[in-house]
């Protein structure tokens, strides 16, 4: 039986500074969305990918794909987006099989006016907080940790 590797009290300093991090900003963009724009980070998620896609439209497994997200999860989001006429959902085309989910003019709309807010909030508690080399650092190691969780759990992002 292997022994545990116990994190030192650096390691675990370090650790628990990054959960605490992640979880800081999450609750500040969830924040600042919904006090700016009334969405949530996963209506800004769907509404970056949908426009960001060729023809501002992609396929309801496309775009789980490339949230990361189960089938249930995007079926439901959208729906809730669909409501608020952020979003429509259509047969594809090329097809007439799957459900193709496209960015309305409101989500259009929307997106274009709720990014600048987010990437200045983005900016202001992560970006200016760090150097040019750091950032390149940063980049570095959160790659490393991206290839490494892929090499051993399988798991990798999409796209």
């Amino acid at each position: 039986m292997n022994e545990t590797r116990w994190l030192n009290e650096d390691e675990q300093r370090m650790w628990r500074r990054y959960r605490d991090v992640n979880q800081l900003l999450e609750l500040a963009i969830e924040r600042q969305l919904q006090r700016d724009a009334g969405m949530s980070q996963s209506d800004y998620a769907v509404l970056v990918s949908l426009s960001e896609a060729e023809g501002m439209g992609l396929r309801a497994r496309q775009l789980g794909a490339e949230l990361g997200w189960d089938r249930s999860r995007v079926s439901h989001q959208v729906r809730r987006m669909e409501g608020r006429g952020l979003v429509s959902k259509g047969t594809c085309a090329e097809d007439g099989r799957g459900t193709v989910v496209s960015l309305t003019e409101a989500g259009a709309e929307a997106i274009g006016r709720v990014a600048p807010m987010h990437v200045e909030k983005v900016r202001e508690l992560f970006i200016d907080v760090v150097t040019d080399e750091e950032v390149g650092q940063l980049t570095a190691i959160y790659e490393r940790i991206i290839d490494r969780i892929g090499t051993v759990d399988g798991i990798t992002l999409p796209g």
